[in-house]
């Protein structure tokens, strides 16, 4: 892998990981336009993953902290009998929706974990996910605008849009379109929405980087390339910026009801991934 590409697979990692047209799809098309294989560059995925989550704190920051002190909160009011209290704040509320959403992500995930990761190795489903990701986008923006906040946000939303976010887990499906679409169907407001789709993406990146590192390191046992060094370094640092330039236009995008723009988009590029893996 050159400096060129990991340039590349850094942006294009930051950006499709939070717009709303899929990273997997995208770097499954980027490594085979590249002719990278996938088992070359786990660790590579790995450390690009972690420039996402950087992002993420970088514009969340201060949401983030105001959880793990909720948190830890939490775990003294249960160790002095005063229970979860999960209404005692709205951050605190937030953190348990949270949870709740990424237990059907969790559950869906490792049910068919199989299937998913077969459709990596098709162009085709790659396109036709990509489609789906356009015409979901096409019709959420046509949902009347939502009203619930986080205070009337219920537990049975969270859990319809973690069952959202398990079918971006298929390349071409993006994650924070599904979710942010999740979220506008159960009603949530589109501050909360695009607000929710990106906190519940820490756990579920995490969990994705985990799942990853045991394959990372047989391949760092097996012997590490040194001169993919530089490249994995710029490519993580392109993710978190991009990554933040990311969540920025998505912030807007959202509140402007502009997502139209990424379906036209996603339906091309799914069209033209389609076309190209029928033709060869």
């Amino acid at each position: 892998m050159t400096i060129f590409e990991g340039i590349i697979l850094g942006i294009v990692q930051g950006l499709a990981e939070f717009l709303p047209i899929s990273s997997s799809g995208h770097l499954a098309i980027l490594q085979y336009i590249f002719g990278i294989e996938g088992d070359r560059v786990l660790t590579f995925a790995v450390l690009l993953h972690f420039g996402t989550l950087i992002s993420l704190f970088i514009v969340y920051y201060k949401e983030i902290w105001g959880l793990i002190i909720e948190l830890i909160y939490t775990i003294k009011d249960i160790f002095t009998g005063r229970g979860l209290r999960i209404n005692a704040n709205e951050t605190r509320r937030l953190g348990f929706m949270i949870i709740v959403a990424t237990i059907p992500t969790a559950l869906i995930g490792y049910i068919f974990k199989d299937f998913f990761s077969g459709l990596y190795n098709s162009l085709t489903a790659i396109g036709i996910c990509l489609i789906i990701t356009g015409t979901i986008l096409w019709i959420v923006e046509r949902i009347t605008q939502g009203k619930k906040d986080i205070s009337r946000m219920k537990f049975r939303d969270a859990v319809l849009v973690g069952i959202f976010q398990s079918f971006a887990i298929a390349p071409g499906i993006s994650r924070s379109g599904a979710t942010i679409v999740g979220s506008l169907f159960s009603g949530l407001n589109r501050k909360l929405a695009v607000k929710f789709s990106f906190l519940i993406s820490i756990p579920s990146i995490i969990g994705a980087v985990i799942l990853e590192i045991p394959d990372a390191l047989k391949q760092l046992d097996q012997g590490f390339d040194t001169a993919l060094i530089l490249p994995i370094l710029i490519g993580v640092v392109e993710s978190a910026i991009s990554g933040v330039i990311a969540i920025k236009t998505m912030i807007r995008v959202i509140s402007n009801k502009k997502l139209y723009f990424f379906s036209i988009y996603t339906w091309a590029i799914g069209v033209l991934v389609i076309i190209y893996a029928l033709s060869f």
